[in-house]
């Protein structure tokens, strides 16, 4: 019985071995390409994938896009300046098949290319150029390292340059550079502000003299306004004055007349001065009223 229980339970493991060797799980992101005897079935997933145990081997390819670091690389550049420039490259399996058979390590082999292709790249630039033109290096290196991996069912979907170290003598006279340019723009942003303020402060006196000559015209439009209805109320007054003496004058005869020379006389006496005029109206209308009295008194009038 015990033979009989031993031979079972090896009949259960062997079942369980061959079930596990003959049964693979692939996710979404992977693919399972397939060999049978040595040939090529091609790719298997995602899913459940049954395998012959011992006949059939499967390799595991991921889909995802993968990023790798190309570590610092000194490259010659036109001009002859060395530069140590490390860069990141992001690529993604589209044939899974193609990047089992057609190279053996494609990491190492891709880094050797992107290697290579960069020393090439940078030899054609001027050192300027490496330094200002990070865009089209980039460019550059994708489309060398996307034509070489193509064949392998790889596309490169980006290459980013993460550093550029230029020699030391170059980096002292990139310093100086830096420093002779912010010395001139801060000259320059001095010598605006400067200017900028005289302009405000020459357009203040400005505005101020502006204001000034409104205020000294204004104020000289309205004294000239008050004399001149101060001379138009004087000569109203004296025109009606002259009005109301005329008026007055008309209504008067030669007896009012010579009444207020009488009166005119009274004040006269009164006066200590020795020597008197007398206008010539004032003997004529004398002399009417002797006559006017000579008639209301019925006798002649004496001279």
């Amino acid at each position: 019985m015990e033979l009989v229980y031993c031979l079972i339970g090896v009949i259960v493991v062997g079942g369980i071995a061959f079930l596990a060797a003959a049964i693979r799980i692939v996710p979404e992101y992977q693919r399972l390409v397939v060999f049978r005897l040595g040939r090529c079935l091609g790719s298997r997933g995602p899913g459940l994938v049954f395998l012959i145990p011992f006949i059939d081997r499967g390799v595991r390819v991921d889909l995802r896009e993968q990023v790798r670091e190309i570590p610092a690389q000194t490259a010659i550049t036109s001009d002859n300046a060395p530069i140590s420039i490390d860069f990141l490259w992001y690529y993604k399996v589209f044939d899974p098949v193609q990047s089992v058979l057609q190279v053996a390590n494609f990491e190492a082999a891709a880094q050797g290319i992107a290697t290579t292709t960069l020393r090439s790249v940078i030899g054609a630039i001027m050192l300027d150029s490496v330094l200002s033109e990070r865009e089209q290096i980039n460019h550059a290196l994708r489309t060398r390292l996307d034509e070489v991996t193509e064949r392998w069912g790889v596309k490169v979907t980006n290459v980013e340059i993460r550093e550029i170290i230029p020699p030391r003598e170059v980096q002292e006279a990139m310093n100086r550079q830096l420093s002779a340019e912010r010395n001139r723009r801060a000259i320059v942003t001095e010598s605006n502000g400067t200017r900028e303020a005289a302009i405000n402060v020459a357009e203040g006196e400005k505005q101020a003299a502006i204001l000034k000559a409104e205020g000294q015209k204004r104020a000289s439009i309205l004294i000239a306004e008050g004399e001149r209805e101060a001379q138009l109320l004087r000569a109203e007054g004296y025109a009606a004055a002259l009005e109301k003496i005329f008026s007055v004058a008309n209504r008067l005869d030669s007896k009012t007349l010579t009444l207020q020379y009488f009166e005119t006389l009274k004040s006269m006496a009164t006066s200590p001065s020795t020597k008197y005029i007398f206008p010539m109206e004032f003997t004529s209308l004398l002399g009417d009223f002797i006559r006017l009295r000579g008639e209301q008194g019925g006798g002649t009038p004496q001279s």
